[in-house]
């Protein structure tokens, strides 16, 4: 069982624009999730909307302004609402580095899937590889928008 998945883009905005992307739940609903339930802070359990695929519960673990934004959540097509704490979960993590000419990379790791209960690790592992290319597209048109 793979644990990790591992994807970058580079996009052709500041490091401050990305992470208002990513962690302000006015601009990342523009490209992830639907909808945003509840507090989108660290500390806080708000719950993700993708429309007719469902609703998932996400706690925001950590918020570093232009570098690192990170949540756990039981993956995709699980559809779970509840206590995150209490689940197996795995961590998704959002880095933006600087590069040369003015545009940043975004690196996205999932990790944690080997820890996932086994009837749902391999398929949460598979769906999200496929829907994490899909929502970088998106935050990539996005940019390309602005």
């Amino acid at each position: 069982m793979q644990d990790t998945i591992q994807r970058e883009i580079t996009v052709n905005a500041s490091r401050e624009k990305i992470y208002e992307a990513i962690s302000n739940p006015e601009k990342v609903v523009l490209w992830f999730p639907e909808t945003i339930e509840g507090s989108y802070a660290v500390g806080e359990q708000p719950i993700f909307g993708f429309g007719d695929h469902g609703k998932n519960q996400v706690l925001i673990v950590d918020a570093r302004p232009v570098e690192y934004f990170s949540f756990r959540w039981v993956p995709g097509g699980n559809h779970f609402i509840g206590d995150v704490r209490e689940v197996a979960t795995t961590l998704v993590e959002f880095r933006i580095t600087e590069e040369q000419g003015g545009a940043c990379k975004v690196s996205l790791t999932e990790s944690g899937f080997a820890n996932l209960p086994e009837n749902i690790a391999e398929a949460s592992f598979d769906q999200n590889s496929g829907g994490w290319n899909f929502m970088l597209g998106r935050l990539e048109s996005y940019f390309a928008e602005q």
